[in-house]
């Protein structure tokens, strides 16, 4: 008796003393089990060793516990990552209102399995302990639970690219004290940006675009001293930039553009001293540019294209020598391009386009030996000539579009290694020069609206980069088979458009036009308001990526072929005011694709054929013997 006394009082003690179990928690494992059920499709099998023959915390794939068998981490994301891979896959379902159940859950990703869907369980309020939540790329919809502001522990919050909507309640920010980064977007949040929000005082990311967000940014934000990237683009936000704004020290990222943001950028920008990409594009700004916008020293991307900003351009650019782009395009800016521009020594992009800038191009420019692409179109600069110091600079891309530029084609061109030239809407005359086939880099030409009046020479033929054609508006002559028949430098050099409309082009089109490999891909062909002759090729059928065949005011006769029919991708077939005869082609007229057609004006007779599109009775008008619907009903005898 006595010895079985003493057993049992070691084996207590003995039990006393053994470390936890580290076996699941069966509270836990119910959950579990229960998020699994909800589970619809899991192609990828990831919840396949989710058994309930086996324990979850030493069996079950993404699922990690602490000594006490209570689930911490629970991580089954959409796209999962090794040394030498990369999977991405989804899980159809919903989320289960039992994972609430996980009291001890930490960290928690059911990111990118693109098609969960329905509510985020109000339930969620109670993982207190939650310091991770990633459920961003799913199909979540409803609203953000109210019960999240009991998540006093979160530093990381990821809801973006679902469906969700509704406001966010101001009562969420109370508490998150230690949240650092929060994303929101992608979805149809809507109204105010609560004044909470600058409770977050933690908070390094902040990302809330592509919203419906709307009404003024909260002068509050200038109290998280410690973000660094802001994003509130692509919402309905209104009012002012708030002064406060200027306390943010420490960002890096100032995304506000696609906003209805109106007034000034205040002076107070200067203090963002960390700023390194900055975008207010596409919103209402007016007024001048504050001269404290030369104190953002580590700047690199400026663009506030499309405001409506005005006044003389600062001076104090200049200073920013670590910018690599700066997009200032269609905007109210006038007098000159300030001279300290060319001490913007690393920059790449200058877009000054669409704006009411005069006085030419100050030389000091031509320093800007790292400069790519420049655009200043549609400026009153009143060039008349290209300096010569441009042949200096290296640049990929040259737009001076209606800038005043006068006479020939600028000689310098032919030792550029320039890939896109716009020179359009100038007057420049003259003949295109036997030299333009040295330019081999170009890859888009556009000498639209001037006065050229020459033939396309041979030469033409070398540029085998050359993908997008715009020669409308000028007094070009001869035929186009200088054009179709250029060479290409696989898989480079295949057109994707060419207008030559409104020229004096004559003779035949080349009956293999469709056979000539750098046409293969070709979407748009214009080639209306010339003196074109003969038929219409039958081989525009072999383009199987054509959109566009506008070939209306020209000579063309002979009947529409019907081998047409088999250029499926055709939205729109404009042939008005030509010589066409003969029936209209059931197989064109009844083209899947196709929205806009018009063959008016012509010789056509004969009955439309029934088709499905409405086209109206215009598109078919001034053919002597074409009858039926759009048109009055034919008399059969």
């Amino acid at each position: 008796m006595a010895f079985s006394l003493r057993f049992f009082f070691l084996f207590l003690a003995a039990s006393l003393f053994l470390p936890p179990s580290d076996s699941c928690h069966p509270t836990d494992k119910e959950a579990l089990l229960h998020f699994k059920l909800k589970i619809t499709s899991d192609p990828s099998h990831l919840l396949l060793s989710w058994n309930s023959a086996t324990d979850c915390c030493s069996s079950w794939d993404g699922v990690a516990c602490d000594s006490y068998g209570r689930v911490t981490n629970l991580t089954r994301p959409g796209i999962v990552s090794g040394i030498d891979f990369i999977a991405d896959t989804y899980m159809s379902g919903s989320l289960s209102p039992f994972l609430g159940n996980l009291s001890s859950l930490q960290f928690l990703d059911l990111s990118n399995l693109k098609d969960v869907s329905g509510r985020i369980p109000f339930e969620f309020g109670k993982l207190s302990r939650l310091t991770h939540l990633f459920l961003d790329s799913n199909k979540l919809m409803g609203s953000i639970p109210r019960s999240f502001g009991r998540l006093f522990r979160l530093e990381k919050l990821y809801l973006g690219n679902n469906q969700l909507s509704g406001i966010i309640p101001s009562s969420i920010f109370e508490h998150f004290k230690c949240l650092s980064e929060l994303g929101l977007s992608g979805n149809r949040l809507s109204g105010p940006i609560p004044s909470s929000i600058g409770k977050l005082i933690q908070l390094k990311n902040l990302d809330f675009h592509a919203n419906n967000f709307s009404g003024s940014i909260p002068r509050s934000i200038g109290k998280l001293t410690n973000l660094r990237y802001l994003d509130f683009s692509e919402n309905e936000l209104t009012g002012r930039i708030p002064t406060s704004i200027g306390g943010l020290s420490e960002l890096v990222l100032l995304y506000l553009n696609q906003n209805k943001i109106s007034g000034g950028i205040p002076s107070s920008v200067s203090g963002l001293s960390s700023l390194i990409f900055c975008r207010l594009s596409e919103n209402q700004l007016s007024g001048r540019l504050p001269a404290s916008v030369g104190k953002l020293a580590k700047i690199q991307r400026l663009i506030l294209e499309n405001n409506k900003l005005s006044g003389k351009l600062p001076s104090s650019i200049g200073r920013l020598t670590t910018l690599t782009d700066l997009f200032f395009a269609n905007n109210r800016f006038t007098g000159k391009i300030p001279k300290t521009f060319g001490n913007l020594e690393n920059l790449q992009t200058l877009d000054l386009s669409r704006n009411s800038l005069s006085g030419g191009i100050p030389h000091q420019l031509s320093k800007l030996q790292r400069l790519q692409s420049l655009d200043l179109s549609f400026n009153p600069l009143g060039l008349r000539s290209i300096p010569n110091w441009f042949v200096k600079m290296k640049l990929f891309r040259l737009l001076l579009a209606k800038t005043g530029i006068e006479g020939a084609f600028p000689k310098w061109l032919s030792s550029s290694s320039i890939s896109v030239l716009d020179l359009s809407a100038n007057r420049l005359t003259g003949p295109l020069p036997h030299w333009i086939g040295n330019m081999t880099n170009l890859s888009f030409l556009n000498l639209s609206k001037n006065g050229f009046h020459s033939t396309i020479p041979a030469e033409f033929k070398n540029l085998l980069l050359l993908m997008d054609l715009d020669l409308h508006s000028n007094h070009f002559t001869g035929c186009l088979d200088n054009i179709f028949s250029k060479g290409v430098q696989d898989p480079l050099g295949h057109f994707n458009s060419i207008d030559v409309s409104h020229n004096h082009f004559s003779g035949c089109i080349d009956e293999n036009v469709g056979d000539r490999v750098a046409m293969s891909s070709i979407k748009s062909l214009v080639l209306s308001d010339n003196e074109l002759e003969g038929e219409i090729p039958t081989s525009l059928s072999e383009l199987s990526e054509l959109h566009v065949l506008d070939a209306a005011r020209n000579k063309l006769s002979g009947e529409i072929p019907a081998e047409l029919g088999n250029a499926t991708e055709l939205t729109t077939i404009l042939l008005s005011k030509n010589k066409l005869c003969g029936r209209i082609p059931a197989e064109v007229l009844n083209l899947q694709k196709l929205w806009k057609f018009d063959v008016s004006e012509n010789k056509l007779c004969g009955e439309i054929p029934p088709h499905k599109t409405h086209f109206p009775a215009s598109a078919f008008k001034h053919n002597r013997g074409l009858c039926g619907a759009p048109l009055p009903p034919c008399k059969h005898s």
